[in-house]
């Protein structure tokens, strides 16, 4: 009927033609809905139609799905497919579709002819459910609804039984869970299920899943998971082809996989596997795939069911012995072999050509072939028969201990294929063939980390795939040769630390894909050519520590996508060129992908210059860093390692610039404002003139800024206190006047950072005020000294009497404290020994302990003694103590002056020296900060050791918020957040302004001291490193922390970072917003406080603040759920996730200002340090640990 009337209501537009076809057709449709089977059809459809309809309209954006409309066809639908019988499969990949599963259950799923639905990364989030009157479509055998955000135990799962056909589900990359409450098992008869990259965690899930039988199941993966406990379940699935148990936490023996006649493809890596994986394995005959890296095994490489393996990953473990000939003997199908990572000597054996597919490529489905023994112990010569693996396409012997030279024939066979040569950091020697040009089809080569000698072959230039040239830290002397300008796809040009001479080959110019160019620490000269500007690919120019001249080209503005540029350490003079900045804002890096690097931060002594050294670092171990010392003179324990992962989308801005140490002049443009994400901005030791200019403001993003040893003028402009993330500045040696801003993290900053500005005043320097000037009147002068001259005659007489008479007084007053203090030592030695309590004091003796002085560094407390502590806690007795903790007693005492402060007495340290007690005392008491508690003093006595610090009058957070009657009194939320921001600007002082960094490693509420004005002081900061034999771990038995504040990580590498405190003081944030301790509370069942707060967030998280604070204002509850967002981001499971403590201050800063929080404030890192460079967030970061 619509159609009739359309066609009356609009006959004038047709032509004739094409109302005959028009009646045609109608006729057709007239004939065919007389016939049964076409009713029944179109019956299907509509219901198909009206089922698709309603979920397009309950969806947030109903106009989502634009082709999805009334009176259509639906397999004319976007993302709909169709079989005779109506819809039959669904695919909505990558449509936001913003919704939760049950509108998908309710509409699509119910389908009647749907086989196959697939819903990838379509913003789908809330648990997993089918509606229980809702009937599923019998034909429904796949469901994939990966990368999305659902929730809730892996038990809901089981729901999706009413689907009866079901035998696909990929549930990967959400975030479901498994909870023990549910015993009733996986209700599922599966033959594929994907939960990988989900929150599954606990020791009882592989058991659980399996527990209703797995007759089915062929494909089985659980991986990038915390997975634990047993998992010898597996061995009942007799179906099973493909298992990955991947990256999970199990710890135990590896069980055996039974009859494992299906099983083709095994990983189990990333885990904690030990055991016998050789008898594990051993009835697996049909293995093609085994993944056993990252595991604990060690001995010797055991006998493998070979004979079909073509990948044969062990990499990462502890295997011992030379290399396993075992594997040789029946490796004819054998593609990949990976031995990397373990503990293998011995040479490289010539029998390593007799695996068949190594050798000739017989396959055509193999693409890729490789042999990687990197990180062993090998030693010896290379032997010529490698030449003979002609159709491998990469070989990989890097971080080994192989010597000679490199063999002159190893490409000497025609047919050769090799696609990657790594040899780096080995024991190389001689010169580098040139018959290496034969490999014609290499694409990466790396011979760093040498002793090679002589010149860069300028064969090499004939290698016209070749994408990587890296030849860095040899001994390499010459040119470049110009015959590297016919390497179109050279993308990594790395050649520092050699001793290469000239300039820049023009032919350089013709490599338009290079975007890593990096030469510094040679004796390189000339000066850098304009054409530079036509690599518009070029994102790194490393040129630092040569001899290049001349101005800095203008041109260097055209490299669209440069985001370092390092020309420090040169003879640059001119201006800085404002042109250099053009291409900020419009960046967009997308092509630097999966380098490893090392960034040496400079430790800033004298002779290291400038910022920091980026150094591409694949394949060579950590501690092979001495080696660059030989040839660098910074100090290299500051060494963060990362993988570059770029992320600007046409919007980003240079992230490093360091132009020291040249002889530039002229003002600073202040178009270098426009680098938003500039991090490193180093102009130090330069001829710089003018002002700061305003525009530096700008740079939101920078950590650090040196503008050091120039001949800057004018004040500091206040604009640089918005600068939140800035974390080191340098203005000293300038010409700077005015005051210093006394906000933002200008407070935070030392005194050296500032000096030689004869005009800087205020904080951390002298106070700003009025001083007499040198012009007062001349006969002022004159009376001023005649009555000087009459009054110091007169005060000279009366200060002799008043000499003698206080002498007498003195010795009298001295000989009855000393009286006093013999016998207070005497009776706290008895007391002692009477008691047994700490096995007794081991003194020098009496009189000698008594006159032992106090090393300190507040000058009232220079001259107290041993006997002056004593005294003033009355032998330490027990009713001066105030509190005791991890590292020792506190008490308290009042000194003859009548001021009161602190005493902690350590407990005894076995093996710790005199010497590195003094040593970091003196690193302790150097550091000031109104959020720290001070030392102000410290002594040895025999082996005990007492500290003094300032009396805080409210003692401990943790007593004052959790026994407020005791402390006597309560906090309003004003207060708390006070404690908040000033706990966290203590801490962030210790991470990012203290040299060196400090790591707290015990950051609790008990550990923040709160003083007469409720101002925060963290306490206790560098206890955990002076009693840690290593810098930055953790002995298991008592430096783990406190239970409840503990990070997770710290439980599997026992590695403290700054990210590790980051995750403490989370708790301690927690603690003021909840008013709960974070364990042994009722309300948190089996979990702590984290757990509890993590649980409510499901429900309604505004029930986890304390109803004190909700009683006080109920407004109240916006700011703290703010507070509550920088509370969980610092207690994201993952380090690298977690905000540094400076860009906790900016999001307390932006809630103080109304602007909200900035989630995307984050940075990667691994602390060591950047993991990814902490201040190179945007373009540089480290691979989370779970996907490595």
């Amino acid at each position: 009927m619509k159609l009739h009337k359309a066609i009356s209501q609009h006959h004038s537009h047709f032509s004739f033609p094409f109302l005959l076809l028009l009646l045609h057709l109608l006729f057709l449709q007239a004939f065919s809905a007389s016939r049964p089977a076409s009713s029944s059809s179109s019956s299907s459809a509509y219901r198909d139609t009206q089922k698709l309809l309603n979920f397009k309209y309950s969806l947030p954006s109903p106009t989502l799905l634009p082709t999805w409309l009334p009176n259509q066809n639906p397999c004319a639908f976007n993302g709909i497919s169709c079989k005779q019988t109506g819809v039959s499969s669904i695919d909505l990949s990558g449509t936001a579709l913003n919704t939760n599963l049950t509108l998908v259950s309710t509409f699509l799923m119910t389908l009647d002819s749907l086989e196959s639905l697939t819903l990838k990364s379509a913003s789908l989030s809330g648990s997993i459910s089918f509606p229980p009157k809702s009937k599923c479509s019998p034909l429904l055998t796949t469901i994939d609804l990966a990368e999305n955000s659902l929730s809730g135990p892996i038990s809901d799962v089981s729901s999706l039984g009413a689907c009866s056909a079901l035998k696909f589900l990929n549930l990967s990359s959400n975030s479901l869970d498994f909870s023990t409450k549910d015993s009733t098992g996986f209700r599922l008869s599966l033959q594929v299920l994907d939960l990988s990259y989900n929150k599954i965690s606990g020791p009882n899930v592989v058991p659980w899943m399996l527990s209703n039988g797995c007759g089915d199941l062929q494909q089985l993966v659980l991986k990038g998971n915390k997975i634990s406990g047993e998992m010898s379940s597996v061995s009942s699935c007799k179906k099973l082809e493909h298992l990955d148990l991947s990256s999970n936490n199990f710890s135990v023996s590896v069980p055996s996989f039974g009859d494992c006649l299906a099983l083709d493809h095994l990983d189990i890596s990333g885990n904690k596997f030990s055991g016998d994986i050789g008898r594990a394995i051993s009835s697996c005959n049909q293995l093609t795939f085994l993944n056993l890296s990252v595991n604990h095994f060690n001995g010797q490489v055991p006998d493998m069911p070979t004979k079909k393996l073509k990948f044969l990953l062990l990499a990462g473990n502890g295997f011992l012995g030379t290399f396993p000939m075992n594997l040789l003997d029946t490796c004819a199908e054998l593609v990949e072999l990976d031995l990397s990572s373990n503990s293998l000597t011995g040479t490289v054996p010539d029998a390593l050509t007799s695996c068949t597919l190594l050798e000739s490529l017989d396959c055509p489905e193999i693409t890729y072939l490789a042999v990687s023994l990197s990180l062993n112990n090998f030693f010896g010569r290379l032997p010529d028969s490698l030449s003979k693996l002609a159709t491998l396409e990469s070989l990989d012997l890097s971080s080994n201990n192989l010597t000679g030279p490199i063999p002159v024939g190893l490409c000497g066979d025609p047919r050769n294929s090799w696609k990657e040569l790594y040899l780096q950091n080995n024991l190389f020697s001689g010169s580098i063939p040139p018959t290496l040009s034969n490999c014609s089809q290499l694409v990466s080569l790396d011979l760093s980390f040498n002793y090679l000698t002589g010149t860069i072959p300028s064969s090499l230039g004939s290698l016209s795939k070749l994408r990587d040239l890296i030849i860095w830290l040899n001994q390499l002397s010459g040119e470049i040769p110009q015959e590297l300008m016919n390497l179109g796809s050279l993308e990594n040009l790395i050649l520092d630390f050699n001793e290469l001479t000239g300039s820049l080959p023009i032919g350089l110019s013709n490599c338009t894909s290079l975007n890593w160019i990096s030469l510094s620490n040679n004796k390189l000269s000339g000066e850098i050519p304009g054409w530079i500007g036509k690599l518009t690919k070029l994102a790194i120019l490393k040129l630092s520590n040569n001899s290049f001249y001349g101005n800095i080209p203008p041109e260097l503005g055209d490299c669209k996508s440069l985001i370092w540029l390092d020309l420090n350490t040169n003879f640059f003079n001119g201006t800085i060129p404002p042109a250099l900045f053009k291409q900020s804002g419009n960046i967009a890096v997308n092509f630097i992908v999966s380098k490893t690097y090392a960034y040496i931060k400079n430790d800033g002594s004298k002779e290291c210059h400038g910022a920091g050294n980026l150094l591409e670092f694949a394949g060579i171990r950590d501690d092979q860093l001495k080696r660059i010392s030989t040839r660098n003179p910074c100090n290299f324990t500051r060494v963060y390692r990362g993988m570059i992962q770029p992320t600007f989308n046409h919007n980003g801005s240079m992230i490093f610039l360091d132009l020291s140490h040249n002889f530039l002049s002229g003002s600073i443009p202040k178009e270098i404002g426009k680098m938003y994400y500039l991090y490193i901005l180093n102009l130090g030791h330069n001829n710089i003139s003018g002002s700061i200019p305003e525009e530096l403001g700008k740079l939101r993003s920078v950590n650090i800024l040196d503008l050091s040893s120039n001949i800057l003028e004018g004040t500091i402009p206040q604009a640089l206190t918005g600068l939140s993330l800035l974390m080191e500045i340098d203005l000293s040696n300038n010409h700077l006047s005015g005051m210093i801003p006394d906000s933002g993290q200008f407070e935070t900053f030392p005194a050296y950072r500032f000096i030689n500005n004869s005009g800087l005043c205020g904080y951390p320097l002298s106070p700003c005020g009025g001083a007499s000037g040198p012009n007062a009147n001349a006969h002022q002068k004159s009376h001023r000294r005649q009555a000087s001259l009459v009054g110091s005659v007169a005060m000279g007489l009366l200060f002799s009497l008043f000499c003698i008479f206080g002498l007498l007084i003195v010795a009298i007053e001295t000989k009855k404290r000393r009286k006093k203090k013999d016998s207070a030592l005497d009776v706290y030695i008895d007391s002692r020994n009477q008691s047994g309590t700490v096995n007794g004091w081991k003194l020098p003796g009496t009189k000698e302990a008594l006159s032992i002085n106090l090393a300190t560094f507040e000058k009232p407390l220079q001259k107290l003694t041993f006997a002056d502590l004593l005294e003033a806690t009355n032998g330490f007795h027990d009713d001066s103590l105030i509190g005791s903790g991890g590292f020792g007693d506190v008490y308290k005492a009042k000194l003859k002056d009548g001021s009161i402060v602190a005493i902690k007495k350590l407990i005894h340290i076995s093996g710790q020296g005199d010497r590195e007690f003094t040593a970091e005392m003196e690193t302790i008491g150097k550091i000031k900060h109104r959020n720290l508690v001070p030392l102000l003093g410290y002594c040895k006595v025999g082996e005990e050791r007492l500290l003094v610090y300032e009396y805080m009058k409210y003692g401990s957070l943790d007593d004052v918020l959790h026994e407020p009657k005791k402390a006597g009194i309560k906090l309003n939320w004003a207060a708390r957040r006070k404690i908040a921001i000033g706990s966290a600007r203590g801490l962030a002082f210790l991470h990012h302004s203290c040299i060196p960094h400090i790591i707290h490693r015990d950051m609790k509420s008990s550990n923040v001291l709160l003083d007469e004005n409720l101002e925060a002081r963290v306490s206790d900061f560098g206890m955990a490193r002076l009693m840690s034999v290593m810098d930055t771990h953790l002995s298991v038995s008592t430096l783990a922390g406190t239970p409840g504040y503990v990070p997770p990580e710290y439980y599997q590498s026992f590695r403290c970072s700054t990210k590790g405190d980051v995750y403490s003081y989370g708790v301690v944030l927690l603690e003021l917003l909840t008013g709960k301790r974070p364990t042994d509370s009722a309300d948190f069942g089996d979990n702590n406080l984290v757990g509890w707060v993590k649980q409510h967030a499901k429900l309604k998280i505004s029930d986890v603040f304390d109803p004190e604070l909700m009683k006080e204002d109920a407004s109240l509850e916006i700011e703290l759920l703010q507070h509550l967002k920088v509370a969980c981001a610092c207690l994201e499971d993952r380090p690298w996730r977690r905000p540094t403590m400076i860009q906790v201050m900016a999001m307390f800063k932006e809630i103080q200002t109304g602007s909200g929080i900035d989630s995307q404030s984050t940075i990667a890192t691994e602390d060591g340090g950047f993991g990814a460079v902490e201040m190179v967030e945007m373009s540089i970061k480290e691979v989370p640990e779970s996907k490595q």
